[in-house]
């Protein structure tokens, strides 16, 4: 099998422009409406918009790879970090350092890609971890670095990457693709394309132990930051996330050749439902503390509890709706008090009410 870093032409990726006019205006188009949306948005909103997107990205890239972290410690580390009241938890090392790569990733878009800050987003993302040779470095073992499936005797190799002795001139060849080809650079690249053809070249070389699908979503979303001149706040890695299955064959796929068109039609599509999903998460958290606004002070702690509950699983929504059995289940309260309950948030128009005796449900009333 011949693979991308292995053709005559590698790293020279070459696209068809046209096949990404279109989408690439409509991402311009989105990203103005989005940005201006969210300037008419109080600070204390803002800061719990920033707080609850960017950990939702560290939950579902770190979800992307297997690893299932926890939302709420999640939370308080990036409240930490921005300066924001944030609970005194103790905060497990995977869900610090991955808060702290993305708070960076947030904070220092506009700096240039280096070396340093990719080692230091690698060290804080292995962090407490005891199992690899190099963290904070790229790899130097000399086995083949192999993206693999099936049977120890007889596995499937899907990729294989550079071997770890042209770490240091593929990654110093890719840092300065990155750097030259952002706004204003010798080989100024649009924001989609730049952004598509970053995230495969580097998970092509797949620099470090572990991490590089981590890294290489956030190097994405730093290239679209860079091309638009402020945080995104994209929820690509949540996007990515819900079609996992066809990001790993779309990667499979276009890994083998320097023509990476289907790939960056796939991307930028993934992209855009990502500017779509990030529309619908602001929307949702501007309901949400609109509703908490108007019900203060009027709920009693059962109530708060289940509202709590349901607004913690976000745009999708309580699976199946909310029932009196649910609401039992979470508040251990008997079935007369969780009737009680049930009825006054309809009345306080906190929730709306579907169907009849044992199929009755209920959701969230806000808009959208």
């Amino acid at each position: 099998m011949i693979w991308n870093w292995q053709q005559a032409d590698w790293p020279h990726f070459t696209y068809d422009r046209k096949a990404l006019d279109g989408l690439e205006a409509q991402f311009l188009r989105n990203a103005g409406e989005s940005f201006g949306a969210f300037k008419h948005v109080s600070e204390d909103d803002k800061n719990r918009l920033k707080v609850e997107l960017i950990s939702e990205e560290a939950l579902q890239t770190s979800k992307i790879e297997g690893e299932i972290l926890d939302r709420d410690s999640l939370q308080s580390s990036i409240g930490k970090q921005f300066g924001i009241q944030a609970d005194h938890r103790r905060i497990p090392p995977a869900e610090q350092g991955v808060a702290a790569m993305m708070v960076d990733l947030y904070n220092s878009f506009d700096t240039p890609l280096s070396r340093d800050t990719l080692f230091e987003w690698h060290r804080r993302l292995m962090n407490g971890r005891q199992d690899l040779r190099s963290i904070g470095a790229y790899r130097t073992h000399a086995d083949p670095m192999q993206v693999v499936s099936g049977p120890v005797h007889d596995p499937t190799v899907y990729f294989e990457a550079p071997p770890s002795s042209r770490m240091a001139e593929e990654m110093e060849a890719f840092i300065q693709f990155f750097e030259q080809s952002r706004e204003g650079g010798q080989q100024a690249f649009p924001a989609l394309a730049r952004a598509g053809i970053a995230h495969l070249y580097f998970v092509s070389i797949h620099p470090f132990e572990d991490g590089n699908g981590r890294i290489g979503r956030a190097v994405a979303e730093k290239s679209l930051a860079q091309n638009l001149g402020h945080p995104t706040l994209i929820a690509l890695a949540y996007t990515i996330e819900r079609n996992r299955k066809t990001y790993y064959e779309k990667l499979e796929r276009y890994n083998k050749d320097t023509d990476v068109t289907g790939w960056l039609v796939y991307f930028a599509e993934t992209i855009l439902e990502a500017q779509d999903n990030t529309q619908k998460r602001i929307d949702f958290i501007i309901e949400k503390a609109k509703l908490y606004h108007r019900l203060r002070g009027k709920l009693n702690e059962r109530q708060e509890k289940v509202i709590e509950r349901m607004f913690r699983d976000g745009i999708d929504g309580f699976k199946g709706g909310l029932s009196a059995e649910n609401y039992i289940s979470i508040t251990g309260a008997p079935r007369t008090t969780a009737t009680r309950d049930l009825n006054d948030l309809v009345a306080k128009g906190a929730l709306t009410k579907t169907g009849q005796l044992k199929y009755t449900r209920y959701a969230l009333n806000i808009a959208g």
